[in-house]
């Protein structure tokens, strides 16, 4: 197996934790209590419905899905932000961590020789500032500004396999997201590893499941 590509955000860096940090500050009556685990994941999945309608629409730079996504929230919320005021999600990604396991088992990816490559739904200069994070440079990063289009479109796959030269046959792709890789990169023939970092019901019918990505390396050696 030459290459494993990864999703980057909910797979690699902890956008759970990043956009529920920048939001729940700003929601109005919410007490102490209530800022929880059960509100994070609340806040999340409302926030990724609303991301997707945003993406559906029209192709934006990711930073104004971003904007305009939280917003929408915030507003649902009865938590408005000003019409002028300072939009806390493109301003707080490049402070989104890695996931803790995330750079050990990138660096052993690397050691036992595969390439790695990060298929990603946002805007260059904002995965290059978690690819800082990482420890590792990917040999090969796509973007949705690259494709003009969003994952779960085929466009970042078509860019992989016309930049690195791979296919289906030497690539496993990793993600956190049925809806934006799992379905998708099947369907193109890839073999596929669901990180499910939060007990999901399978819709769809991965290569291999894992919690996290500390066992991965082995995983893709079994797969090889």
């Amino acid at each position: 197996m030459d290459w494993v590509t990864f999703d980057c955000y909910g797979t690699l860096i902890d956008w759970e934790r990043g956009i529920t940090d920048a939001l729940l500050p700003l929601l109005r009556g919410t007490t102490k209590d209530r800022r929880g685990l059960s509100l994070r994941r609340d806040l999340m999945r409302r926030y990724i419905a609303i991301e997707a309608d945003v993406e559906a629409e029209a192709y934006r730079r990711y930073g104004d899905v971003l904007d305009l996504a939280g917003r929408r929230l915030l507003d649902e919320l009865g938590s408005p932000l000003s019409s002028g005021g300072p939009s806390p999600l493109p301003i707080s990604l490049p402070s989104w961590p890695p996931f803790d396991e995330v750079p050990s088992a990138l660096a052993e990816l690397r050691r036992r020789g595969r390439k790695i490559a990060i298929l990603s739904n946002v805007d260059r200069d904002l995965l290059g500032a978690s690819i800082a994070r990482l420890g590792i440079e990917p040999d090969l990063a796509i973007t949705a500004e690259d494709c003009g289009s969003y994952k779960p479109a085929p466009g970042h796959w078509r860019m992989f396999a016309t930049r690195s030269g791979a296919g289906p046959a030497t690539t496993i792709h990793v993600g956190a997201s049925q809806y934006h890789d799992m379905r998708p990169a099947a369907a193109l023939g890839y073999r596929t590893v669901f990180i499910d970092r939060h007990d999901e019901r399978l819709e769809t019918a991965p290569t291999r499941v894992l919690r996290d990505l500390s066992r991965l390396p082995e995983t893709v050696d079994a797969l090889e």
